[in-house]
Formats: C-alpha cells, structure tokens, sequence
C-alpha cells in the first residue's frame, strides 16, 4: 500500500470519496428536475473519470475541441457534444469521429454552418447542431436581440445538417457578486432561450434541446421551466473559485495538490508548487480569495475532519517552480513539512499534470492518467 507520505511532490490529489460524492448529489440533482446531465470533461480530461458519471446517470459528455473528443471515444464514450465553435476545416476528423460515436457541435456563424453543411453533403452525412446563443457572456453565440430566427430558419434548411436545438454558457456568472445575482442570470438564461424557442415554434422551427452549462448557476439552472439538459464541467472536483461563489464547500473540493516546504525565511514559505502546477489563474466569487489557492491547516485530511484554511498563509506569488506564501504572524511550518493546497482553478492545473493520484485519506488507491491533457487541437 502507497501512502502519501511515499509520493514526491508536488502531487495532483483526488479524494476519491469527496469526487463521487460530487458526482452523485449533481446527478440527484438533474434527475430530480427531470433534465439530462451531460458534464463537460475538460475538468477532469480523464476516460476513467467520464465512466464514473455516465455510470451515476451522465448521458453522455462535453468536450471543448476535437482531440478532447477523439481521446473519449478511443475509450469508449458514444455520446459527445461539442459546445465549441468548431472550424468546417476539421470535417475530415469530425467525420471520421461520427464513425465511433454520436457527435453533436454548436454554430453561430451563417459561413459556419454553411461549411459544414457543404461538407456533410460531400460525404453524404448528416450532423446534428445546436445554436449557440449569447445569453450575456457576450463571447460566442448569436445575439437573440438580432435576427435569431433568420438564422435558425437557415440552420434548419441546409442539407446535410439537423438542428437539435439552443445551447448556451453563462459564463459570466463568474463574475456575480452575490447569490441573488447568480439566481437571476441562472432565470435571464432560461427566459431568453425560452423565448427564442417560442418564437422559433411559431415560425415552424422545432426545437427539442435547451442546453444550458456552467457550474455556478447549477444549483439555480437546474430546476428552470424549458431546460432540458445540463453541462457543468467543474463540479466534479470543484475548487477555490466555486467556494467563493457559494456552488460548494471546502470540504466538496476533491481536488488538491500535495506541495512540500522548501525553504523559510522571515516573514515568508516557499512551497515547490509553482505556476507549472497551480497556475496564476486569480480566484473569482461572492467572497474575497485573496491569492493563488488557499492552504489547508492540520495535518489530517480525512472525511471525518473538518476543513479549515491557514489563515497566516497567503499564495502571493508564483514562478515555475516556486509558490511565494506570505507568512502573517507566525507557522510551524519548516522545511520538508508537507501541506495541501486547493488552487483557484482545478480545471487548469487537471492540464498540467500527466497523471493524478487518486487518495483515501493517507492512502493512494490509484493513478489516473489525464489521457486528454493538451488535446487543444
């Protein structure tokens, strides 16, 4: 048996426990408002991961690019969707990955869609799309104050393409100040996505999915009148951004990193966890985060203790190698002692690693490859 005293650092940890408690009580959720969870991967990037979720009652996956997708479906995953705007100059790949799964992607461009509709005609195939509209992130989709239908009723009439429905991102919902404002982006997403899909029905369009996908609005998404199925991609580990914006607790983070004090001198610790394994992604949320990831206090990190952060430790700085953590007061931290970390960013740092140590309290269970990290192609 390996423990976590035997690995090196710094170390990629999932509390395999804490992860499988995400996974079921986020699925309770959907089933209990009777829509469809589709998780986004790019959290985890990990097959064995996407198992456990389709095995709780996943429907299928997202993925952000294609190679994310061709990495699932090597493993065996039939059912991936693609809230991206994929480029018709990948029709080759997109194709050929039609083959071994169903595979659904987004437009939102009249030149988009025309591409792919001539290249689904050349190979006599037909793919199905969603709309993506801008509910408010104001990074892709159409804009629903334009011309919406004038765009569905093209999307719908080109050959070689079979429109599912509308797909959105409130992304901004990151950047809410309080509960009630992500209450009512989660409500602002759903009028707007409902509204268009009345508007469509009345110009003869059908539209069977309403998509909607982002963590911080789940818990307020999921019961909305017209949503049919759900995207979030970070709840599977969460992490310090989601604590702030009050979509879980320190102790629902599954996700942490294993970093060993290196050195010590007045005022400040350096952990060997730098920007190659937390990196300088800043903590968004309703509650100040101050810092590149917080430091849990104690020495214990069983389900049974109750989480707390270092208080007199603050993540101030980081480069390659190095985390710059301003000591306020004093700590009895010295060199070789070991602490865990919950970064701002789990979805990120799940990128930089080759592989994750799956735990049980002290205990290291597995290894996990990360199959589709860098896949950005």
């Amino acid at each position: 048996m390996q423990l976590l005293a035997d690995l090196p650092t710094p170390q990629v940890l999932i509390d395999h426990t804490r992860a499988m408690n995400n996974i079921a009580r986020v699925q309770a959720l959907a089933s209990s408002c009777g829509v469809r969870l589709r998780p986004h991967a790019k959290t985890h990037k990990s097959p064995i991961v996407a198992g456990w979720q389709i095995d709780a009652g996943a429907v299928g996956i997202a993925c952000a690019k294609i190679g994310e997708a061709e990495v699932f479906a090597d493993a065996g995953i039939t059912d991936i969707r693609l809230p991206y705007p994929v480029n018709p100059v990948n029709a080759p790949r997109l194709i050929a990955l039609m083959d071994r799964a169903s595979i659904s992607i987004i437009v939102d461009h009249p030149a988009v869609v025309r591409g792919w509709s001539e290249a689904m005609r050349r190979a006599d195939r037909t793919l199905d799309v969603l709309v993506k509209v801008d509910v408010g992130f104001h990074r892709c989709g159409i804009d629903p104050g334009a011309d919406p239908i004038g765009f569905l009723k093209t999307t719908a009439s080109l050959p070689g393409l079979r429109l599912r429905g509308l797909l959105s991102h409130a992304g901004h919902a990151y950047h809410a100040a309080s509960e009630e404002e992500l209450g009512t982006i989660a409500r602002r997403e759903a009028e707007i996505l409902g509204d268009l899909r009345a508007r469509a029905a009345a110009a003869g369009i059908e539209l069977d999915e309403i998509s909607v996908g982002a963590t911080p609005t789940l818990r307020f998404s999921a019961g909305q009148a017209g949503i049919t199925e759900l995207r979030p991609g970070n709840y599977v580990y969460f992490d310090r951004t989601q604590v702030a914006l009050g979509a879980a607790t320190l102790d629902d983070c599954a996700l942490t990193v294993l970093a060993t004090v290196v050195s010590k001198h007045e005022g400040r610790i350096i952990l060997d966890c730098g920007s190659k394994t937390l990196t300088n992604d800043q903590a968004r949320g309703i509650a100040p985060a101050a810092g590149f990831g917080a430091v849990l206090a104690g020495e214990s990190d069983a389900l049974d203790y109750a989480r707390e952060l270092d208080d007199a430790l603050t993540i101030e700085r980081l480069s390659e190698e190095h985390a710059t953590v301003r000591v306020t007061g004093a700590t009895r931290l010295e060199p070789g002692d070991r602490v865990r970390v919950v970064p701002n960013h789990s979805c990120v740092v799940s990128n930089l690693v080759d592989a994750v140590r799956l735990v049980d309290g002290d205990r290291v269970i597995d290894t996990l490859p990360v199959a589709a990290r860098g896949r950005i192609q």
